[in-house]
């Protein structure tokens, strides 16, 4: 049986891979510890700003934080365009590898 991750679930494990305390996160995104502890606890819902902050901070899409999305997707920021692009040619050439092997 695979369980359904939810809002609150997802947005705990992207601050727990940051290690991010819930205070920390609620100061970057402008709310109390609160806030964000009813957030993971799926006990309320938050407002479209924050869901957009709490998107920016983590380097997710707000579609990903809300289930839409089922894969993570990968934060290239920081990255130049350069390492883009050879990231880029490596997922191509694995996709292929693994297509012509099936």
């Amino acid at each position: 049986m695979h369980m359904i991750e939810t809002f609150g679930s997802r947005l705990r494990k992207l601050r727990e891979s940051q290690h991010l305390s819930q205070t920390k996160v609620a100061s970057l995104i402008g709310v109390n510890k609160a806030a964000v502890s009813y957030y993971e606890n799926d006990s309320r819902q938050p407002p479209l700003a924050t869901l957009i902050n709490l998107a920016s901070t983590f380097g997710v899409t707000t579609d990903y934080l809300l289930g839409v999305e089922k894969k993570r997707p990968l934060n290239l920021s920081g990255l130049t365009e350069s390492d883009i692009e050879t990231l880029r040619y490596i997922i191509e050439k694995m996709v292929a590898a693994n297509t012509t092997e099936r």
